[in-house]
């Protein structure tokens, strides 16, 4: 547990050290929701129409961005050889560097949420429904991606390997967490499908680390 808290504090100190680790995340995050009202038009009602799929698959797309460099950076300079040599098991390996990347990067993009909600015409009073539910979202997507990342470490052209494994487990989280966010804006029941998603993203928590574990393995050897 010790080893493993040590690299989620020397994951979280690098990603908040580098400077601006969040910031082409959350931009293209913001860019994707932005562009919204030139594809539908800006009608209050296409945008509320619009607004939370599209905000769900910004969100997606976004968490996606850092995954390339989760454990590829690691393999490189035989960091991840260091690990494997010292006794700390791999599943607490990719746990803590997924759980640390999501404070320093999804952490971030919950909070702008918000902000995009109300741009998109959604209630101003499901803002702190917005962020909890981009918290639990995005999280869910980086421990899912966290498995692509694994896989496409070592890999040329590893972004396109890990879009094809990790889009297609965004998928569950995506139809519950919109149809949430379709809920509260129509002033519905957003329980179940928040309980869903939710459930989708502690399912991803507890399984990504073992798949991500043995594909860092296979890395390794």
């Amino acid at each position: 547990m010790s080893g493993s808290f040590s690299v989620f504090a020397r994951e979280l100190k690098l990603a908040w050290s580098g400077g601006g680790g969040a910031a082409l995340p959350v931009g293209f995050f913001a860019a994707a929701a932005s562009m919204t009202p030139f594809a539908v038009g800006n009608e209050i009602g296409n945008l509320q129409i619009a607004g939370p799929g599209v905000m769900w698959i910004a969100l997606a797309l976004a968490s996606l961005l850092p995954m390339e460099r989760l454990f590829q950076a690691d393999l490189e300079d035989g960091t991840l050889d260091a690990y494997a040599g010292s006794g700390v098991g791999m599943e607490g390996i990719a746990l803590a560097k997924t759980l640390a990347h999501w404070i320093a990067t999804g952490i971030p993009l919950a909070f702008i949420a918000p902000i995009l909600w109300i741009m998109l015409q959604g209630p101003p009073e499901q803002v702190l429904f917005v962020i909890g539910a981009a918290l639990v979202g995005s999280l869910a997507f980086f421990f899912f991606g966290s498995i692509g990342a694994a896989l496409a470490a070592g890999l040329r052209r590893g972004g396109l390997v890990i879009a094809l494994v990790t889009l297609p487990l965004y998928v569950p989280t995506m139809i519950f967490g919109a149809a949430a966010l379709y809920a509260a804006a129509g002033g519905g029941d957003w329980g179940q499908p928040a309980l869903l998603a939710g459930a989708v993203s502690l399912f991803g928590i507890a399984t990504s680390p073992f798949a991500a574990a043995m594909a860092l393995r296979m890395a390794i050897d």
